[in-house]
């Protein structure tokens, strides 16, 4: 399927280079001079440059002399006769320069309970943990599954499994048992770190009877020993032989572990997407090419300052964006950063803008659907409280469609802060495409231009660039150096998901356009792009429209099967307070689609237009529209069982 042709949309819904911009901010004017130069630096000599940022922002045990081998394309290997510690790197270096004292985390638990962790204490607590995951047996190479709550012990964790030379597999706290059995099958894993439970929305999760389920199931004999974490006190039960408590175990470990370096290609973590069908896809990242990029990305995309900046990325660890911009990028860079554990609305709305202003938050990462959910219960609670210490927003996962944006910059960042959209994958580690404060003219949802050093083109069916104007898959051409290694246990299939749609080039979903100033729109993955008549029509383009609606909170639109248009739209729609009040479904319904019409056209009038309560959400804000084409086609719903809200879907059902 392609994504969207030039002429499916009207100039309401084209990329808006005429359309309102943002010149930089003052602010950033100094910094403008640096990233501007970084351009300059890739243009010059890519690899040169990646070196250069390799040996600016890391301490190397044993220096690289060879930065790219693509021999093995599209197996990359960089710096790889370099040696370091990805822990070392992230914690005792900043102690051995004097910064110790500096706060890394302000943790703030979900019923209230704070904890304020220096780089010296963190620092502290990985070298006795690395102690005690090696008094369990854990050595090199070794696979952890880590099924824990947003907590420092998560944080924690990593970084030890990371300081021995082991292997991390991160698992959402909200994946069901099955899903955990069949990654720790997959992984092969020999220690699985867990909690009793996890504090959300004012009750337990139980996450200790999650891995006891998962462990009955088969191929989960590697498992010698569960460590849990007491952070929910629920009960539990317990398997002498089996489990250990991390507080006991956390004890009896020795206070003192020296680092040993590692080849930077070790690979330091699997991280599991999740596939429509089949078993889970373990993308493998390794060590010194993965944390440059994550580094790299993260100074520079978020213009950060160490010794003064606050920075809060509001992503779980159990994804690709906890990983890089919560754990690694952050504390590779000596960062200050704010780690929560709960909700946007617990206990009560504006609990986030709370946490923004009890710590001083500076930079501000988060996902569209928290911004639209924040726009949904009103601008008059962001507007309670200060937000002044705000100097630049980000935005990650999705699309973030413009009046999104724009109210994200307007009541969140009092029209003063730059917005950084970015895009990127689990299989590119990094950010890859994004603006850089101070370079480039801000555009409310472009993610517009490729980071230095990154080669990101838009291709039409047959691999060739298009021009400005014209629409395609997003590729990139060259290797970066945080790119995926493989699949775990499955190079073929690494080849056949990643490179095969066009040789030379990796390719992973996603539709994007070029506009007449060549910067780039995300249209979000060609399998959400729709083929309506035989015209091609962005999910993304539809729910932006809606959105558009005064009357619109918050909308997902999905392709169903259709006998007459192959496939007709069909959009589900939270209405505004305001709107929803004595409203008459019927007509409102009418009034969105003829509303989507004369925004993009006729052919994109949606077939069905459903007034929802609310979207079958993952805990971390994902939109699974999965379940929601399944309701569309009258298919029997799906396993909600990852959803923050598991009965939505019956209300959904019942409206339809």
């Amino acid at each position: 399927m392609s994504p969207t042709s030039p002429d499916t949309t009207s100039p309401d819904t084209e990329p808006r280079e005429d359309g309102p911009t943002f010149p930089p901010s003052p602010e950033f004017v100094a910094d403008a001079v640096a990233n501007a130069g970084l351009h300059d630096a890739a243009a010059a000599d890519r690899e040169a440059f990646w070196a250069d940022q390799a040996r600016s922002l890391l301490d190397w045990r044993t220096p690289f002399t060879q930065t790219l081998d693509w021999s093995d394309a599209p197996f990359a290997r960089w710096f790889a006769d370099g040696e370091l510690n990805v822990a070392e790197n992230c914690l005792d270096r900043h102690v051995r320069a004097g910064n110790g004292e500096r706060v890394a985390i302000h943790f703030e638990g979900a019923r209230g309970d704070t904890r304020r962790i220096t780089y010296a204490e963190l620092t502290a607590d990985v070298q006795r943990a690395a102690n005690m995951l090696t008094d369990l047996g854990v050595g090199p190479g070794d696979r952890v599954v880590v099924y824990l709550p947003l907590i420092p012990e998560a944080v924690v964790t990593m970084l030890a499994v990371a300081r021995i030379g082991a292997v991390h597999s991160v698992v959402f706290g909200g994946f069901s048992a099955e899903s955990l059995r069949a990654r720790i099958e997959d992984a092969g894993a020999k220690l699985v770190v867990t909690a009793d439970g996890g504090w959300r929305r004012g009750t337990v999760s139980p996450l200790k009877p999650a891995v006891d389920e998962a462990l009955t199931g088969e191929g989960t004999d590697t498992v010698e020993h569960v460590l849990v974490v007491r952070r929910g006190e629920n009960d539990v039960e317990w398997n002498d032989d089996r489990d250990r408590w991390w507080h006991d175990e956390f004890t009896k470990a020795a206070p003192e572990h020296e680092a040993q370096a590692f080849p930077a290609e070790t690979p330091l973590f699997i991280l599991y997407t999740s596939g429509t069908t089949g078993k889970p896809k373990g993308i493998v990242h390794t060590s010194g090419g993965y944390l440059t990029q994550a580094a790299y990305t993260h100074r520079n995309v978020f213009d950060m300052h160490p010794e003064k900046d606050v920075y809060w990325c509001t992503a779980d660890i159990g994804w690709i964006t906890g990983h890089s911009y919560v754990v690694y990028g952050p504390l590779a860079n000596g960062v200050t950063q704010v780690l929560y554990e709960g909700t946007p609305d617990e206990p009560q709305p504006g609990r986030w803008w709370d946490i923004v202003d009890s710590y001083g938050v500076t930079v501000l990462y988060t996902a569209p659907t928290a911004v639209r959910a924040a726009m949904k219960a009103g601008r008059q609670i962001p507007e309670a409280r200060s937000l002044e210490t705000l100097r630049l927003l980000g935005s990650v996962g999705e699309p973030i469609n413009p009046e999104a944006w724009q109210w994200y910059r307007q009541v969140i960042g009092h029209d003063r802060t730059p917005i950084v959209d970015t895009w990127w994958q689990t299989e590119t580690g990094a950010i890859m495409i994004s603006a850089l404060p101070g370079v480039t003219k801000l555009k409310p949802g472009a993610a517009q231009t490729p980071l230095p050093g990154i080669t990101a083109e838009i291709v039409d069916d047959d691999g060739r660039r298009v021009d400005p104007g014209e629409g395609g898959y997003l590729t990139i051409a060259d290797p970066w150096p945080s790119m995926a290694r493989g699949i775990w246990n499955d190079p073929d299939r690494f080849v056949e998901t990643y490179w095969s749609r066009f040789p030379g080039r990796y390719f992973a979903g996603d539709g994007a356009r070029l506009d007449g100033q060549g910067d780039i729109w995300v249209q979000g993955r060609v399998d959400d792009v729709m083929n309506v008549s035989g015209h091609r029509l962005s999910t993304a383009e539809i729910e932006s429209a809606l959105v558009g609606h005064e009357g619109v909170a918050e909308a997902a639109v999905v392709g169903a099967a259709d006998e007459t248009t192959g496939q007709a739209v069909v959009a589900f729609v939270i209405l505004t307070a305001e709107a929803a009040e004595g409203v008459d479904r019927e007509a409102t319904a009418k009034e969105l689609r003829d509303w989507v019409g004369k925004r993009i056209g006729a052919i994109a009038k949606p077939r069905q237009v459903v007034i929802v309560p609310e979207l079958p959400k993952t805990r971390s804000g994902k939109i699974m529209r999965r379940l929601l084409r399944d309701a569309a086609e009258g298919r029997r719903i799906g396993d909600t069982t990852t959803l923050a809200d598991p009965t939505i879907m019956a209300t959904i059902a019942d409206l339809m």
